[in-house]
């Protein structure tokens, strides 16, 4: 009975056509980049689309300002650019871990999409986000869940996480209340697949976007509100 099963299962296997996916090496290996938009990004700016309306203020991104550009507008009445090592667009050089040179109650919004992966630290670099955010500031991050690694960053700083919604909800209701912590998985194998070859979006057709199966999470978007005390209540 169990050979009939494996010589079934074997047949199934061998009707199965990878086309131009069956190879040992990625089809890109700049995340799509060098073909298009991003799979990730585009989850990404879909999730800060959906939530452009709170960004204004003073808010606060990480690496550069693009998202508070594209997404906050006029609301936005200064921008600021957290990098670990300084660059020449940064208005604060700081290590997010170990931040006190940043002052607490600060930004009406903070912006660190695709960031906590390169920080070992986590539950410091939370607590500091958490603290430098004023009472009633949002904090809008995104994180991957299924994904290759960023050589790049790796070398330079390290790549330590992948996530899944029941990490990334235990780690910022940490700071933040439970009822103020809003989390979400977007990707299927589908998606997970293409992002993993590096292709580009436009090579993908739109309706495989909108299907999230939660065994799959490639993309983690996490919505936190600080509440009115600044405190856990």
């Amino acid at each position: 009975m169990k050979e009939a099963f494996l010589r079934v299962e074997r047949k199934f296997l061998s009707t199965i056509d990878l086309g131009r996916l069956d190879y040992l090496h990625p089809v890109s290996t700049s995340f799509g980049n060098d073909r298009g938009q991003p799979i990730d990004r585009y989850y990404i700016e879909n999730f800060l689309s959906q939530h452009k309306n709170d960004i204004h203020g003073r808010v606060l991104e990480i690496g550069d300002n693009t998202y508070t550009r594209n997404f906050g507008g006029d609301k936005v009445k200064q921008s600021d650019i957290l990098h670990v090592k300084g660059t020449s667009s940064a208005t604060i050089v700081a290590d997010i871990t170990r931040a006190d040179n940043i002052s607490s109650n600060l930004f009406d919004y903070i912006i660190p999409t695709q960031t906590l992966q390169f920080i070992y630290d986590l539950p410091s670099a939370i607590s500091h986000l958490h603290r430098i955010l004023k009472p009633d500031g949002v904090l809008l991050t995104t994180m991957p869940g299924l994904s290759q690694i960023s050589r790049y960053d790796m070398d330079r700083w390290g790549e330590f996480w992948r996530f899944t919604t029941q990490s990334a909800q235990q780690l910022f209701e940490r700071e933040f209340t439970g009822k103020n912590v809003q989390v979400r998985a977007y990707g299927n194998v589908l998606i997970a697949i293409a992002l993993l070859h590096g292709l580009a979006v436009e090579e993908l057709k739109p309706e495989y976007f909108n299907y999230q199966d939660p065994d799959y999470q490639v993309l983690i978007t996490v919505r936190a509100v600080k509440s009115q005390t600044g405190k856990l209540i």
